[in-house]
């Protein structure tokens, strides 16, 4: 069998993942990671973006006037949701809309003129479009992508820096720039409270913060 369109999606941000930190550990020990990249660009448009359902979302799928075909699903790993009359669907990499519309399909072959909305209710988004914090976070991990949402919301759902970390060495990877690599200020951010270190994020961006050897 074929994978899936989102199926190669989440191949390619895993394989973006390990290869990012294999690389800058295997640097680590050089000295400071993000002295040899350009500074992250302070913004970064993302008007356009529509969030994209990924695997353990909480979705509310509601039937407008057939309660009993209403649901409350939770997103299998495998990214698909089975539904009262809809066996097994894909929803992973979908906006909201478009999956209603096509739950709206399925019904309609059981029932007339079906109106179906979907409302996501927890959130974890689509794999390739995850925000990562990698090494010497308090909690490192993967958070869903909000919209404006800078380097220092992160950081905080991260729960800041270990005592061990190279802040001012931490390194952004930009997975919707082919993996362009640019240095953050976490230390500056975090410690000293400047402000002006503070970036926006985009959707599928990795942050590295490696540890200080001093």
């Amino acid at each position: 069998m074929r994978p899936t369109s989102t199926t190669r999606r989440a191949i390619r941000g895993a394989a973006l993942v390990l290869a990012t930190v294999s690389a800058l550990t295997s640097l680590s020990g050089c000295g400071s990671l993000g002295g040899g990249f350009p500074p992250a660009p302070r913004t970064a448009e993302t008007v356009g973006h529509r969030y994209k359902i990924g695997p353990l979302d909480g979705l509310s799928i509601v039937v407008w006037r057939n309660p009993e075909l209403s649901a409350n699903v939770t997103v299998r790993p495998d990214g698909r949701i089975s539904t009262p009359l809809v066996d097994d669907v894909l929803a992973a990499g979908k906006n909201p809309a478009d999956l209603a519309r096509e739950i709206e399909q399925y019904l309609s072959k059981v029932i007339r003129d079906p109106v179906v909305t979907v409302v996501v209710s927890s959130f974890q988004g689509a794999f390739g479009e995850q925000i990562r914090i990698v090494g010497e976070a308090t909690r490192p991990q993967a958070v869903a992508f909000r919209q404006n949402m800078t380097i220092l919301d992160v950081m905080i759902q991260a729960g800041g820096l270990t005592d061990f970390a190279d802040g001012n060495g931490a390194v952004l990877v930009r997975g919707s720039e082919s993996g362009k690599q640019y240095s953050v200020r976490l230390k500056d951010l975090l410690k000293r409270g400047d402000i002006s270190a503070n970036v926006d994020v985009k959707p599928g961006d990795i942050i590295i913060v490696p540890q200080s050897w001093f």
